[in-house]
């Protein structure tokens, strides 16, 4: 699903050169969960706007379902990217005024799915992350393991091929942060493909695999050795 090749961003600023990627080659096969860790300026944010199409690499390759993302003008990755990526953010990007249902409803605005099939599509994600009682509740009024629930429910609606989750347990206690990783947990294991930025080592292991960047550059890449069901995050 992503090939990256030699993948390197660079940064200018007052004639100041910063390389944020020096090159950073690995790939991610569709249904796979895994998480990018590294340690504040490492480059881990960097690589997720890449990832996510909110920014272009200014060397290497980035190669997304197979077409490479030189070969896209700005309108087609915004296109490719409404249709194919879901995100949760740590912040949840809610609309409080608005309902669950509402919310939810947003990345569809511009879909033409008929209207009852496009209620459907929101029912179903809503029940996928256990809020069907709160669909017609302000989203202000949730506590925030809710909203990260209603955020996870509007990645999924239109179906992408990847979410994203972007520090997703950084605002929550630790038994709301544990719901929603166990939320995205059950998504991998009906096939969803999951790419997850965290700095929390357990929240992490959810994955099947931790790529570890520093310093720009890929300093470990493997996979995480399973011990039972995480039953807590600190």
């Amino acid at each position: 699903m992503i090939e990256l090749r030699d993948l390197k961003k660079e940064y200018i600023e007052q004639e100041t050169s910063t390389l944020a990627l020096q090159g950073v080659t690995f790939s991610i096969k569709k249904g796979e969960f895994v998480s990018i860790m590294g340690p504040s300026g490492s480059g881990k944010s960097t690589l997720l706007h890449i990832l996510s199409f909110l920014d272009r690499p200014t060397g290497g390759e980035y190669t997304f379902l197979g077409k490479s993302i030189d070969e896209m003008d700005d309108h087609e990755l915004a296109h490719v990217r409404n249709k194919a990526m879901g995100f949760v953010f740590q912040s949840f990007n809610l609309l409080s005024r608005l309902t669950v249902y509402d919310n939810v409803e947003i990345p569809l605005l511009y879909s033409d799915l008929p209207a009852n099939e496009r209620a459907r599509h929101i029912t179903e994600a809503v029940r996928s992350v256990g809020l069907e009682e709160k669909l017609h509740t302000e989203a202000g009024r949730l506590s925030g393991g809710q909203k990260q629930r209603v955020a996870i429910a509007r990645a999924l609606v239109a179906d992408p091929d990847v979410i994203f989750a972007d520090e997703p347990t950084g605002n929550l206690d630790s038994k709301s942060g544990l719901q929603v990783m166990e939320i995205l947990d059950g998504l991998h294991k009906k096939g969803r493909t999951i790419i997850l930025v965290t700095h929390e080592t357990q929240t992490a292991e959810f994955a099947n695999r931790i790529i570890f960047i520093r310093d720009g550059v890929v300093e470990s890449d493997k996979p995480v050795e399973k011990h039972g069901p995480v039953k807590t995050l600190k």
